[in-house]
């Protein structure tokens, strides 16, 4: 029996944390025994569970990071605890997903990985592996990522450092490390990362792109009336957002300027909102808190007109795919890998910051009416964003790289 290890920052929560769950059971369904290993918040999984380090640990790493610009460089005995974990186990493959966030050392991952030289899978999630301080550069439009990184525009940006900037050493070291491993596959979740790559000192690695896929029993329309009624939502054009954590990157100031050009007969609803964004809302805008209820999360999206997307970074943002499963069609602005899961069929991609464009976006969308669009979004995930077609993808990858084909 084959053994899959795989490496996040969290499991079953987020959406890297339902990746790695759900390609952990098509892994178990398949006949391989699945481990995963996981910074924080444990949640039930089917894969066994290996806690890396603890809060205090998760502490000391996030200290080293805001004073010396050092992240994934603490937790030294807490990798070397899952180092040895890994030599008892003898995965047959380690599949990683985000190394950020604050709860494992590169330095020594990567050295054991080296050594051992077992296969590796990355899943790239995000562009912290090829850059020297932050997860996404696409906002700021920095492009030292290509050549070497120093004098970070985003210091202060996740992962924050407050006092250094050590940019440079971060992505010499990067490059040192993460090149270093002979066997790995790397993974993108979109065309967009995949170019990016291929800029990057990763570039000499084999490619593989594999879209983030959903679970459709999960996602697909559902009445959510109460819902509406809940939030006097009836006759209403209802333009959702929908986001893990809410920032201008991620939009909110293009949903309060979209508020402004806007009638009464359209309602904006926010999910994901921490208390404080809520009550700063303008009143012609609905905030909701961030919620791990999948099927309250399933009703939202069903009721709403539209869902509008206006991020100005994202690698390949799962809430369009959740959205046009649906039944909803999506805008969103022309950034990263954000408008690849959409065609004509499901939705419209506008220029990025173009608050007009998303006003006759939305026009337009409500012209035709929701129902013009429902059964192309739901059909078009189903033959695109299946996370049962999409993750055989890693299994004949893992086949692959263990037969050398």
């Amino acid at each position: 029996m084959p053994t899959l290890l795989q490496i996040n920052t969290v499991v079953n929560k987020s959406s890297t944390g339902h990746i790695a769950e759900e390609i952990g059971q098509l892994a178990i369904n398949n006949g391989w025994k699945s481990y995963i290993a996981y910074g924080r918040y444990e949640r039930p999984s089917k894969s066994t569970l290996i806690k890396i380090g603890n809060d205090f640990d998760v502490k000391l790493h996030g200290l080293q990071t805001r004073l010396f610009d050092r992240h994934g460089l603490a937790s030294k005995n807490a990798t070397k605890k899952l180092i040895e974990q890994i030599k008892k186990i003898q995965p047959d493959v380690i599949h990683l997903h985000n190394l950020h966030g604050y709860y494992v050392n590169i330095e020594i991952l990567f050295n054991f990985l080296t050594i051992e030289n077992i296969p590796v899978v990355w899943t790239l999630h995000d562009c912290w592996p090829i850059t020297g301080h932050c997860s996404h550069f696409d906002y700021v439009g920095c492009e030292k990522w290509k050549t070497e990184c120093y004098s970070c525009p985003q210091k202060k940006m996740y992962p924050a450092s407050f006092l250094f900037d050590n940019s440079r050493q971060n992505y010499s070291l990067k490059k040192q490390l993460f090149t270093s491993v002979k066997d790995m596959a790397l993974v993108p979740v979109s065309n967009w990362m995949a170019d990016i790559l291929k800029q990057s000192f990763l570039q000499k690695y084999p490619i593989e792109i594999i879209h983030n896929g959903i679970n459709l029993s999960q996602f697909k329309p559902a009445n959510g009336e109460h819902i509406k009624n809940k939030y006097q939502l009836e006759n209403k054009f209802i333009i959702l957002g929908v986001a893990s954590v809410w920032k201008e990157r991620k939009g909110l100031k293009d949903f309060v300027e979209l508020s402004i050009s806007l009638d009464k007969n359209f309602q904006i609803v926010l999910v994901g909102l921490s208390a404080h964004q809520i009550k700063s809302l303008p009143e012609n805008i609905i905030g909701i808190n961030k919620t791990e209820n999948v099927e309250e999360l399933v009703r939202i999206y069903s009721i709403a007109d539209v869902f509008v997307n206006p991020t100005w970074e994202d690698t390949f943002p799962t809430t369009n795919v959740e959205s046009l499963a649906c039944g909803t069609p999506v805008i969103t602005y022309k950034t990263g890998g954000s408008p690849e899961a959409i065609d004509a069929t499901v939705g419209i991609v506008v220029e990025k910051g173009n608050i007009n464009g998303l006003v006759q976006a939305v026009k337009h969308v409500q012209k035709r009416g929701n129902k013009y669009y429902t059964n192309a979004c739901v059909e078009r995930v189903r033959q695109f964003y299946n996370k049962d077609d999409q993750y055989k993808d890693y299994l004949n990858l893992y086949n692959k790289l263990l037969h050398n084909d």
